[in-house]
């Protein structure tokens, strides 16, 4: 396999990867939001979060108004691939112990669901991308510089 290929393949994977991760740490602090033993958010409930998200981040770096509204559609978009990853199973812990219902491991339903969520992530990935590329390029190099120490440092109660 060509270097460029490999290199190209190794970005998309990790850009695949952290698109899954980042939808999936809002997947799981929003099921929290609702009371303390977790459950899904609902619609109203979800879209208070994120606009307290945009205006706690953007205090924290003195964002313009154009600049929320990027980090906003930001949120929008990672939203949306939460609800597409979630897709239409209500019951995610119940999709899983099916696997092991029976007396061998379900490995076609297994790659089945490894194959829905993989399109939903690549079907959403680019739009996610696009959002994430325009709210860090419209960042001045001060605040660019703060989003990398909070990347840097696991957040480190910056958020906080």
């Amino acid at each position: 396999m060509p270097l460029r290929l490999r290199k190209t393949l190794k970005r998309t994977l990790f850009a695949l990867f952290g698109a899954t991760v980042i939808a999936g740490s809002l997947s799981a602090c929003a099921g929290r939001q609702g009371h303390g033993w977790g459950g899904p958010m609902d619609a109203q409930r979800s879209a208070e979060f994120r606009v307290k998200m945009v205006e706690k981040v953007g205090k924290k770096l003195d964002l313009n108004d154009a600049q929320k509204q990027l980090l906003a559609t930001l949120s929008d978009k990672l939203q949306e691939q939460r609800k597409a990853l979630v897709g239409s199973n209500t019951d995610p812990r119940a999709e899983a112990q099916a696997l092991v219902a029976g007396a061998k491991f379900d490995r076609s339903r297994a790659q089945a669901m490894v194959a829905e969520k993989t399109a939903a992530v690549q079907a959403k990935s680019p739009e996610v991308i696009t959002a994430a590329a325009d709210f860090f390029d419209a960042l001045n190099p001060a605040q660019q510089q703060q989003v990398r120490d909070f990347m840097q440092h696991r957040g480190g109660g910056w958020w906080r």
